[in-house]
């Protein structure tokens, strides 16, 4: 198996394992307790950067980036440097992350929060909103265009937000009347390699009446400036960001940079 393969191996014995531990009832009845959406698409509309700063500890490609990283020191920071949005990690196995990651950082921010995990049963679309979160990810390379719309269909059920992510043209098909935003992943993630050309590609090829958010691999202002030429509104970036001693310092100096 490649390493998606692995992750979506280990993602449904995780997921028939907390099932027996809550149900998916038990999780809706305390979906209205928690905080009201926020809106990414409109934050990154509006946004002067587009960044969506993310946090995570490891991948699994480079093994850990920044063991013990905690989202209550870093959080803040992102936020107080102008984050458009924050992404947070929520598989444990492969990225280190956790719920309580993001049950955490929406106490810490009032910035739109996304999921970032690998979605494959609505059981995890309540999961993300009790906890939370404000956007959730679906990843086209582990959906069919069915499993794609239906989860996205009840994603917008439960209210929150929807960034489908694609890697190629042939995912295309997978974008429906749900989708919110759309993600181009640089990174494929069956061999975990960076290719900044896959968003230039498929930027044109996109309705234009999404939002384009460019994902993985950049770390430069001139990159920004040229995805946004291309289209893109947002920009996901994290290892450039964790990798350094201080993420949200590192967040500032790019935002500066951005802004000359």
């Amino acid at each position: 198996m490649d390493i998606l393969d692995r992750i979506i191996a280990q993602k449904r014995i995780e997921l028939q394992q907390r099932k027996e531990v809550i149900s998916q009832e038990t999780i809706e009845s305390k979906i209205f307790e928690r905080h009201p959406k926020r809106s990414l698409k409109e934050a990154l509309q509006q946004s002067t950067t587009g960044i969506i700063a993310e946090f995570k500890r490891k991948s699994p490609s480079k093994g850990f980036i920044k063991e013990g990283a905690d989202v209550r020191d870093i959080v803040p920071a992102y936020t107080h440097a102008g984050a458009a949005g924050i992404s947070i990690l929520t598989d444990e196995h492969f990225f280190g992350g956790s719920l309580s990651d993001l049950k955490h950082a929406r106490k810490l921010t009032d910035v739109p929060i996304l999921r970032k995990d690998f979605i494959i049963d609505e059981y995890e679309l309540y999961v993300a909103k009790a906890i939370g979160a404000d956007v959730i990810l679906l990843i086209a390379a582990t959906l069919t265009a069915k499993q794609a719309e239906r989860l996205a269909q009840k994603a917008h059920l439960l209210n929150l937000e929807v960034l489908l992510e694609i890697h190629n043209e042939n995912e295309l098909e997978h974008i429906n009347e749900y989708v919110d935003l759309v993600g181009i992943n640089n990174r494929n993630l069956k061999t975990f390699q960076v290719d900044l050309q896959a968003s230039l590609t498929l930027a044109e090829k996109l309705p234009t009446d999404l939002v384009k958010i460019s994902e993985s691999g950049i770390s430069k202002p001139e990159t920004i400036r040229q995805f946004k030429q291309a289209g893109f509104q947002g920009f996901l970036i994290g290892e450039c960001f964790m990798t350094t001693e201080d993420p949200g310092k590192a967040l500032s100096e790019l935002i500066a940079n951005l802004l000359v």
